[in-house]
């Protein structure tokens, strides 16, 4: 499927058949660097009237992203939420998550020794995609675990609109750009535009 990109250029994604719905699919640790530049550049656009200070990336794909969107945004360093546990870290300083691309559960964690990066600070979650909320509910429930509601989160991509009736309204959702939920048609996959979920795009 070709998916508009801010600059007038489109972004070919593959479907992925859930059954009754199908949903774009993008990977982007398969990308190309120049494509993960110009999708973190759309993202650091849409998040800089929220006015962050510093990004918490989430596991595993917006690691990819988390980075170049802090540098965009002119920060000169980042925050890496983790699924792995090193000796030091704190059972405290964790919380249990689940995604819809990844089977079963797992836990996610905040290194004891970055936190001072985040305390008091204007935070921005980061991840690749939004498609059911799971993964970045949990990244809301791990900086709440120390204090912190961050001032938005920012994707790549907002997949169709699942995610909405579980987010909190107070939470900002930007993204480079959204794309609808695709229903059974003739001859195949028909978007359904009344699910492209309303988010602050760049631009």
């Amino acid at each position: 499927m070709a998916v508009p990109m801010p600059d007038g250029s489109a972004l070919r994604l593959p479907l992925r058949d859930y059954g009754g719905v199908a949903v774009t699919g993008l990977i982007v640790n398969q990308a190309s660097f120049a494509v993960l530049r110009r999708i973190a550049g759309w993202m650091a656009e849409a998040a800089r009237p929220l006015g962050a200070e510093v990004v918490c990336g989430l596991p595993t794909l917006g690691h990819a992203l988390a980075p170049l969107v802090a540098e965009a945004l002119g920060h000169p360093n980042w925050v890496a939420a983790g699924y792995s546990r090193k000796r030091w870290y704190e059972e405290g300083l964790s919380v249990p998550v689940s995604s819809s691309t990844t089977p079963g559960e797992r836990r996610m964690w905040l290194a004891p020794r970055i936190l001072s990066r985040l305390e008091g600070r204007r935070v921005l979650l980061v991840d690749d995609v939004i498609s059911t909320g799971s993964s970045a509910l949990a990244g809301l429930a791990l900086l709440r675990r120390v204090g912190v509601r961050p001032v938005g989160l920012c994707v790549a991509m907002a997949q169709g609109d699942r995610w909405v009736p579980s987010w909190p309204a107070d939470v900002p959702v930007c993204a480079a750009f959204a794309t609808p939920l695709l229903r059974p048609g003739e001859g195949g996959w028909v978007p359904d535009a009344a699910t492209v979920p309303g988010v602050l795009l760049p631009g």
